[in-house]
């Protein structure tokens, strides 16, 4: 039997769904996330880069209620030409962009402007380890001995930002073939530079380092560090007075002069460098309440060229390349300006939503930090979660209680005994009170800290104390005692 297939076509209708994100989306998408500076520096190269824009000159700027009442210029006559018709009149740009396309557009009124100086004239230069040892090791070599200036280098270069020495003497030498006495030999040089303390191995031998240049040799004090240290961490006062046999008085004196050396000794040239933070959210207090004013200083205030925009409507003194080249700058203008403007709005109602939401936080301080997620201010505003995340990332808040990062406000809630949520962060508040206001000699534990906490009708576990001592950066009960 022979065996026919048959091709058949069908024709099926399906729907289907799909987002397509447009160019000016995306570049809205793309604004939200920036912090005000990264705008700045954006809308100036969008300033280079497309000619359709230009920054409104300073003595141009006036209110928005003043720039309202100017009168717009007359539109461009209709070109009589029906056979040329071009599909740029089709596109209804004035209603989309209304003011925007006003010559004399003038967005937001200017504040005080000041003469501030360049922010390079403003920092100084601070001197690293490394370029301290180098200084002395010129002052200690000549020309002569290049060996131990070679070597030297070469320890320089492995030191950490703590002063102290992360490659082993063996593999110093092996680095250029060097006898492994020589590398000795220059360490313990570079072990006498200032910081006392410097190129040390480890943190027994930057001790005693200090020890020495103190002239401190065959005392307790050396021996602690040297044979003890152990029992010292631990806080075993008796044993070790034991052991050393002295007194306890004595042991005291000898601590506190442990006490007062530095274990960190390279810290001091490579200080945590300050994060300079320009809000980009002012809340101020009124007499209706708490409102927020965006921070505008330095951003361009931009609009379209009369210039080139006018060669629009210039059909037969320019070719359709010029042309179009003119209007596709002319769209992403447009598109540009709508999207800052619109990036704008969405940041103060976002920060509108969080004034409403911590109110007391404004008025009282961290203690009155009420829990507070991204849903709920997407919920307020109207917006989708997703647009206030990029909203609140890498932005400032400058409040009565201090400069905070919008994120800040962010966190979620336990449980009282009240019925009431109390914010993460206030708990992490209370028990930096609770330790700070320990006796130093019997410190609290992670478990009394619980039982107090309950009292206050907070229940916490645990391993949840642990977790938030450690966010905070507290050591624990046995490190936190004192002996003495």
């Amino acid at each position: 039997m022979t065996k026919f297939m048959a091709l058949q076509q069908r024709l099926q209708v399906r729907l289907s769904q799909k987002l397509i994100l447009t160019p000016s989306l995306q570049q809205a998408i793309k604004l939200l996330p920036m912090s005000t500076l990264e705008l700045v520096d954006m809308l100036n190269q969008e300033v280079v880069e497309n000619p359709m824009l230009e920054e409104v000159p300073t003595e141009d700027l006036q209110p928005p209620e003043a720039a309202a009442q100017e009168e717009k210029p007359d539109p461009p006559a209709p070109d009589k030409d029906k056979d040329s018709k071009d599909s740029w009149e089709d596109a209804d740009y004035e209603y989309f962009f209304g003011d925007y396309l006003d010559d004399g557009y003038r967005p937001r009124a200017p504040s005080e402007v000041k003469e501030l100086p360049p922010i390079e004239n403003t920092l100084s230069t601070q001197t690293s380890l490394a370029d301290h040892m180098m200084w002395q090791l010129s002052l200690q070599t000549d020309d002569d001995d290049p060996l131990v200036r070679e070597i030297g280098s070469a320890i320089i270069g492995n030191l950490d930002n703590d002063g102290y020495l992360v490659a082993s003497v063996d593999e110093i030498a092996a680095m250029s073939s060097w006898p492994l006495p020589d590398v000795e030999r220059v360490l313990r040089v570079l072990q006498d530079f200032d910081p006392i303390g410097v190129a040390a191995r480890g943190l027994q031998e930057c001790l005693l380092l200090q020890i020495e240049r103190l002239g401190l040799q065959g005392t307790a004090s050396e021996t602690i560090v040297r044979d003890h240290l152990k029992l010292l961490q631990n806080h075993q006062g008796h044993e070790l007075a034991r052991q050393l046999d002295i007194s306890i008085d004595e042991l005291k004196h000898h601590i506190e002069v442990i006490r007062k050396l530095d274990p960190k000794p390279g810290s001091r040239f490579n200080p945590t460098s300050s994060q300079y933070v320009i809000p980009d959210v002012y809340i101020l207090k009124t007499e209706d309440g708490y409102v927020a004013a965006l921070n505008e200083d330095g951003m361009p205030q931009l609009r379209i060229s009369p210039v080139y925009r006018r060669l629009l409507d210039k059909k037969k003194e320019h070719n359709d390349e010029t042309r179009a080249y003119v209007k596709e700058k002319f769209r992403s203008a447009l598109w540009l300006i709508k999207s800052v403007d619109q990036r704008q709005k969405t940041v103060h109602k976002v920060a509108t939503s969080i004034i409403t939401f911590q109110t007391d936080f404004l008025d009282r301080g961290i203690e009155y930090l009420r829990p507070l997620v991204l849903r709920d201010v997407a919920t307020d505003i109207g917006m989708h979660e997703s647009t206030v995340s990029r909203v609140v990332n890498n932005k400032y808040m400058h409040t009565p209680q201090g400069v905070f990062e919008m994120k800040y406000f962010f966190h979620s809630g336990i449980s009282s005994a009240y019925g009431e949520s109390v914010s993460s962060v206030t708990i992490k508040q209370r028990i930096r009170k609770i330790i700070e206001d320990e006796n130093p000699k019997k410190p609290l534990s992670d478990s009394r800290i619980v039982r107090l906490l309950q009292d206050e009708g907070l229940v916490l576990a645990r391993r949840t104390i642990a977790k938030y001592r450690e966010e905070l950066k507290i050591p624990t009960s046995s490190q936190r005692k004192v002996l003495f």
